[in-house]
Order: C-alpha cells, then structure tokens, then sequence
C-alpha cells in the first residue's frame, strides 16, 4: 500500500502515539521492526502517520511495548479501525488541512472547552457573523466555502449524543461589531440561545473583572476517549498548532482553569449577554 500524501491530524497522532509507547518501552525502531518482522521504514511510515495500522497490530505493538492500559489501548485500536470519511472529507483540497482536522477533533471529542478572546469560538458563530470574519483577510471567491465548513462543524452540538461545549467568552469579543449593529445583535441572541442546550455553557469575563491577564489564553480544549488523548487546537501567527504533550496538556487544563476561574456563572452570563443584547 502507498503511503499517505496527507494524513489527518487523527492519523498522525495514532502514529505519535504509538511512537510514544515504544520510547516508553526503550526500544529504537529498528528493535520495535524486528519483533514485529517488520522493517523500520515501514514503522516509520506506521509512527508519522503515512501508513495504516490494523486494530490486531496495534494490540500486539502495545503488547510488546508493556502497555497495560487497556482503555488506552482500546482508544488506538479505535482510531486504527476507524476508517470512514466524514463530511469534512468534501472540502479536501478545497480548504486548508488544520480547518478538515478541526471538524474531525471536534466529531470525535468527548467534551469541547473554549476560550473566546478575539471572536466567538467558531461553534456558537451565526452565518453571518463567520462570513464578516472570513472576509476581513479571505478573498471572496474562497467565502462561500469557509462559511459552510463552520455552520457545518456546529451539528456536534445538536446530533444525537452532542458534546459537551463549555465556552469562557472575554467581553471584548461580545462587544467587538465585525459588522453592523443587526449581526452584533443577532449573534449575542444566538450565544443566548446555544446556551438553553443542557450541554452547553456559556461563561462571560467582563471587562471590570479583576485578576485576568489572559487575553492571550484563546485555545479549544477537545477531550479524547481517555485523558491521554486530550488535543489543544490554538491559532498561531504561522497557522494552526494541535498541541497533544502530557507537558502542554496539563498547562492547557491549568490555563482553562486560571480563565474559568475569573469568568461569571452560567446563569449571570446569561443575564450579561441579555443586557448587551438589549442595548445594541
């Protein structure tokens, strides 16, 4: 089989994973290959993600590595098996790579946590409030497209076992008008509406609020089948960066926390947006 020309985020990370065990286990690639009679391109190939890896032979690499975490080791076997093409597979080529491997770390997630700085978090954005984003630095041939993949991408909160999405929102962005009054408003009444769903709750910092120095802090939290499979999806100068070390992991949980910790309840956030809203 040809290996891979563009593997997803998903891919890769099985890859790394299994690449992790085997550092774990103290064995090079070419010790791990040949028990496996197997060669080390070939790992390789299976570790960054290029090649496929059936569900019996993750269990026997995890067996040779010592892994005795056996939900972990369900989690990859899961991953491995899971070859079906979701509907972000439409925009391949259409859309950069980071925009398909978010839609599919959001699908697959057990539970989204956000921090909302600069925009709305994508989820909780009306059509128009994402098309007026897009077209501050998107040409407009390339809008139309964007704009589909984010309303596409907000089902996960509506289907059938919805995520759980908590979002902590800065003021700022609540009051930023990335078009005219009409958007800022009918955005503001869909944040309060999102936030009726039992599984989402929506948290608001305002400005007079002491103790934040976190305007920096936007970030998506996406929790995995077993912690270990946690992701961070941050927007970097250079572009996307999904971020998956227990190290960044544990300063991702600590940063959401720092954040949640100065934001109002649910239900005083409720009546924060009510009252920007009937303002605008």
């Amino acid at each position: 089989m040809a290996p891979r020309s563009q593997p997803t985020a998903r891919q890769v990370r099985l890859g790394a994973e299994l690449r992790k065990l085997r550092d774990s286990a103290g064995m090079s690639a070419r010790e791990a290959a040949g028990t496996l009679s197997s060669t080390s391109a070939q790992m390789s190939q299976v570790e960054a993600g290029l090649s496929g890896v059936s569900e019996e032979r993750v269990r026997r690499i995890a067996a040779i590595y010592g892994c005795e975490d056996e939900a972990l080791v369900d989690a990859l076997v899961a991953m491995a098996s899971d070859r079906a093409r979701g509907w972000w597979e439409e925009y391949r080529g259409v859309l950069p790579p980071a925009f398909l491997d978010l839609a599919e770390l959001e699908h697959h997630a057990r539970f989204i946590r956000v921090i909302g700085t600069a925009h709305v978090p994508g989820l909780l954005q009306t059509e128009d409030y994402a098309r007026a984003v897009f077209a501050y630095w998107i040409p407009e041939g390339d809008l139309g497209s964007r704009v589909a993949h984010r309303m596409r991408r907000r089902a996960v909160l509506t289907r059938d076992g919805a995520v759980e999405y908590e979002a902590v929102i800065h003021e700022s962005v609540l009051r930023t008008r990335v078009a005219d009054r009409g958007v800022a408003r009918a955005q503001l009444e869909e944040i309060l509406q999102q936030s009726e769903r039992p599984n989402v709750s929506v948290r608001v910092i305002p400005f007079d609020t002491d103790g934040f120095g976190g305007a920096s802090a936007a970030l998506l939290y996406a929790g995995g089948p077993v912690p270990a499979l946690d992701t961070v999806q941050r927007d970097t100068p250079y572009g996307t960066a999904f971020l998956d070390s227990a190290s960044q992991l544990l300063a991702m949980r600590t940063l959401f926390r720092k954040v949640e910790s100065v934001s109002l309840d649910p239900l005083k956030s409720r009546d924060f947006i009510h009252r920007l809203a009937k303002d605008l």
